[in-house]
């Protein structure tokens, strides 16, 4: 949701009181925020950074420096590998990783050490993670940008196994995915499985502030040494403290089960939809998706300024896929009224 009262109380409160403190320096909030993350999480550690793909950057050169410091892999030859179809920001490293030409088209040359694996493959996975300078595989639980791609029962549970195997570390990119969007404090607990390091964003700040972090135990966080990594934003007194509220609001309102009931509410509602406007429908918790075929009489888009018109907004993603996402704080009258727009909607082009 947007402005909750709690989070914008903490907002006010903490921005007259103290709002950036370098990090050289001591500050009362930071130590409390680790604290209070670290244990939820069940981590060691927590490096706070500001934006998703920070969190991400930070995760990859912690992956790397342990690659060299831990498990031995020779100077400047460790190997990240990602899943295809992946999305984690637009940076250079972000443009390096990816497998869609809009992303890194006219922006080499890219980052070396990255490579390419298929998402949801764990028989090609376990062909390159036998690769002894591969130190990570970075993946989403659930493929946001992609079109909210859900992978097989068990895939998270494999890569956890693959990574025990080989000695690698498995980064899981929850940026998108975690904080309630599925019904789960993150998306991998729906398996049970647990990443090396985990990297989290968006609702951390609330929808008020850029807040982001990365969480993972001693021996990976503390190759990094004083110096070798910072951030003149991160872990600032007032974004720790709204996202300590954002956190509380999370674990103590209820939401997780309100993301799993309205998003029941939602899913079911979005399999009505007509066959020969809508080829697939998939989701979890308020992280859904539909895909829409493409004629000569209209497509994704088109759909997309028709709701915007009823009153709804969506986001279309890959030319024919339309991501549905809402605010996990909705309401079932609210949803009802959502889903009968999105009903009419694409029915009308039945």
């Amino acid at each position: 949701g947007h402005c909750l009262l709690r989070i914008l109380q903490t907002l006010r409160e903490q921005s007259e009181t103290l709002t950036l403190t370098s990090r050289a320096f001591y500050n009362n909030v930071l130590g409390e925020y680790e604290e209070y993350m670290t244990t939820l999480f069940g981590y060691d550690k927590l490096l706070p950074m500001n934006t998703g793909i920070e969190a991400c950057e930070t995760a990859v050169k912690l992956a790397r420096k342990w690659g060299y410091m831990v498990k031995g892999i020779p100077e400047n030859q460790a190997k990240v590998l990602f899943a295809e179809e992946n999305f984690w920001g637009r940076s250079i490293a972000a443009c390096s990783s990816s497998s869609d030409p809009t992303c890194y088209t006219g922006f080499g040359p890219f980052t070396p050490g990255f490579e390419l694996v298929p998402y949801n493959n764990l028989a090609v996975l376990e062909e390159r993670l036998a690769d002894p300078n591969v130190c990570a595989f970075m993946v989403e639980p659930i493929q946001g940008e992609a079109g909210v791609i859900i992978p097989d029962d068990g895939y998270l549970q494999g890569v956890r196994a693959l990574c025990d195997k080989y000695n690698v570390l498995w980064i899981a990119d929850e940026v998108q995915s975690g904080l309630g969007r599925t019904g789960k404090r993150s998306a991998c607990e729906w398996e049970g499985a647990k990443p090396d390091l985990i990297t989290l964003g968006k609702a951390l700040g609330g929808g008020v502030f850029p807040v982001s972090a990365v969480l993972t135990r001693d021996e990976v966080m503390l190759c990094i040494q004083p110096g070798e990594h910072g951030s003149t934003f991160g872990g600032n007194p007032l974004g720790c403290k709204i996202a300590m509220t954002a956190m509380d609001v999370l674990e103590n309102e209820g939401l997780y089960e309100n993301a799993q009931k309205m998003g029941k509410i939602l899913l079911d509602e979005l399999k009505k939809l007509p066959t020969d406007v809508v080829d697939v429908v998939r989701g979890r918790g308020l992280f859904c998706g539909v895909e829409i075929k493409e004629t000569e009489s209209f497509n994704a888009w088109e759909v997309c300024l028709k709701l915007r018109d009823a009153g709804l907004l969506a986001k279309p993603t890959h030319g024919h896929i339309i991501r549905f996402t809402p605010p996990i704080v909705i309401n079932e009258e609210e949803m009802k009224e959502c889903t009968e727009i999105i009903c009419n909607t694409i029915s009308s082009f039945h």
